[in-house]
């Protein structure tokens, strides 16, 4: 007896399509497999990402970081840019990682939506692969999460792992910073992915002009590649991703007590999409210093004599840098003071 009727599904019927998943995992294959290299064992669909470290490490020290886009996600999608944050993601955690100068070797991402679109998920994982090869990161796997009733119709959400490596030797942790090094500030491409709860609630009432919200969309800066040949050329003694918490936060994470970091506000200016949220949230400039990086996404600690060698290196990849400060001996309960 033959029927035409097809098969039923009750997972489909629930809101999760299995066949969806399949698809999106075939499209995606070419874009992974090209972040690939010979100490990848094994390729996409299997339960787990194999990694081989190699030799060519005396005393090597792993090093973990997990991050994901936060709010961004929202604006990114109501401008129809949500492939831009795949680099966002994967931006927000090897930065995190280079500042204790380890190499990224592989990274993993985590997407849940309520449902599965192939084509714009796609789109988003394709990003993220672009971003790994960048990086000379390894897309070693992930998990795509259909979600029905969880999340609002529509709504997604990003999260990844990464996984680098640096030897014992090489760690850098802070400990040689001292009296006289200069703080050296690199820029961000703009708030990169912190903030945007403040920025969407401000866009809520004000419509920034053109060039203002291209910067505001715009993916985090990938900065593994011009750090990690800033730390082969010269001797930096620390360094701060500035993400939440501005630079009032993050930069005395780094920062022995007993030392100061004095951070001159006229050595750079904040670029004009800092200056319009600023201005249109009315934001004192204390709180955009704690709140948003203000034009710095990373800041090296290193010796006087090293600036001009470094701002070379970060010329040569087309990033702009900035003298930003110095540390100073000091008891203060804040260990950053604003001239």
């Amino acid at each position: 007896m033959t029927s035409k009727t097809k098969p039923t599904d009750p997972y489909a019927k629930a809101g999760v399509n299995i066949e969806k998943g399949n698809e999106l995992v075939e499209s995606i294959k070419a874009s992974v497999n090209a972040t690939h290299d010979r100490r990848v064992l094994g390729g996409i669909g299997g339960f787990a990402g194999l990694f081989q470290l190699g030799s060519k490490y005396k005393n090597p020290v792993l090093v973990g970081c997990t991050d994901g886009v936060g709010t961004k996600v929202a604006l990114s999608q109501a401008y129809n840019k949500t492939h831009l944050t795949g680099q966002d993601l994967v931006a927000m955690c090897v930065n995190d990682m280079v500042t204790c100068g380890a190499e990224p070797l592989f990274f993993l991402d985590y997407f849940a939506a309520s449902k599965l679109e192939p084509k714009v998920t796609a789109k988003i994982v394709k990003g993220i692969a672009n971003a790994c090869k960048k990086s000379n990161c390894a897309l070693l796997g992930g998990e795509t999460a259909e979600m029905p009733g969880h999340y609002a119709k529509d709504n997604f959400d990003l999260a990844g792992f990464s996984v680098g490596v640096v030897e014992k030797t090489s760690l850098i942790d802070g400990k040689g910073i001292k009296p006289g090094h200069v703080l050296l500030g690199i820029e961000s491409s703009g708030p990169h992915s912190n903030g945007y709860s403040l920025i969407r609630s401000i866009l809520k009432k004000h419509k920034p002009p053109e060039p203002i919200m291209r910067v505001l969309l715009k993916p985090t800066h990938l900065y593994p590649a011009p750090v990690l040949e800033l730390i082969k050329k010269t001797n930096v003694k620390g360094m701060a991703h500035i993400t939440g918490g501005g630079l009032t936060e993050n930069i005395p994470r780094i920062l022995k007590n007993g030392l100061i970091a004095e951070i001159n506000l006229s050595s750079w200016k904040f670029p004009k999409a800092f200056q319009w949220l600023q201005e249109k949230g009315k934001i004192s400039q204390s709180d955009m210093l704690r709140i948003f990086n203000c034009g710095i996404g990373m800041v090296c600690i290193l010796d006087k004599a090293d600036v001009l060698k470094a701002k070379k290196v970060l010329s040569k990849h087309k990033l702009r840098s900035y003298e930003i400060g110095s540390i100073i001996k000091g008891d203060l309960k804040e260990q950053i003071q604003y001239q």
